[in-house]
């Protein structure tokens, strides 16, 4: 119990991944995700996001969700994000959070994040792009009639909050997929994984990385706790930054 109080919570994981496309000739691109920071009242990850993340040197960087648990909290989370570097751009989708609790705020403004909401970006790097697409907590029903058409023969970037419509975008296009929101279960067990992940698909998608179909998705597992009454606690799902160098290749 006292580990999962006071030392996992604070024990940032970077995971590192090479994705390879054959829709690119020679360039590039590193992209670095975070999700889930849920700002409190007091500090948490925020100084140790910055630092790795600036570290890692990223053309990108893309946050997916559930920002703040306490109005206290925002001007550290404007200040941390704001104090992101990225060559290329940094771009950002909103949470449950942000719809269901502070639908009032703009949680990103003056941070340098543009949020993406039903929006497509092109990012070119020595002549060659990649596309990503973000799509808001609250337009779920609206994402497959706006995934589609998308060219298959560019590497396509899809940010939303959770994994929920993965099986339901399969086919259209989207090479990497990146969402947030199950935070790993928080709690997860040995053998058994993530105790609870508020996904239609239960833990189906938990965590990590998964193939559906041509779809590379990755479930990450975020900075942040569940706001009280949660458990602040982490076991087994530690927070996380991750890493996707898009690399050309087969």
């Amino acid at each position: 119990m006292l580990y999962g109080r006071f030392i996992e919570p604070f024990r940032v994981e970077v995971n590192l991944m090479t994705v390879h496309t054959p829709h690119l000739g020679k360039a590039a691109f590193r992209i670095v995700q975070i999700s889930d920071l849920h700002c409190d009242a007091m500090p948490r990850n925020e100084e140790q996001m910055v630092r790795t993340v600036n570290a890692l040197r990223p053309d990108i960087v893309v946050a997916t969700g559930d920002y703040l648990n306490d109005i206290a909290g925002l001007p550290r989370l404007k200040e941390a994000l704001g104090r992101l570097d990225a060559a290329l751009g940094k771009f950002a989708v909103t949470g449950n959070f942000e719809v269901d609790r502070w639908s009032g705020l703009d949680l990103l403004e003056g941070t340098g994040f543009h949020r993406l909401d039903m929006d497509t970006v092109s990012v070119a790097r020595d002549g060659e792009t990649i596309a990503i697409y973000g799509l808001a907590m609250d337009r779920s029903r609206d994402g497959k009639a706006f995934l589609q058409g998308l060219p298959h023969d560019r590497f396509n970037v899809l940010l939303y909050h959770t994994p929920d419509l993965i099986e339901d975008v399969d086919g259209l296009g989207i090479s990497l997929y990146l969402c947030g929101h199950t935070h790993g279960g928080q709690v997860a067990l040995p053998l058994y994984g993530a105790l609870i992940t508020f996904s239609r698909h239960g833990k189906k998608y938990e965590s990590g990385t998964y193939r559906v179909g041509d779809t590379m998705l990755y479930v990450n597992r975020g900075l942040g706790l569940e706001r009280r009454p949660a458990p602040q606690v982490r076991f087994l799902a530690r927070p996380e930054i991750a890493v996707f160098d898009i690399v050309p290749g087969p």
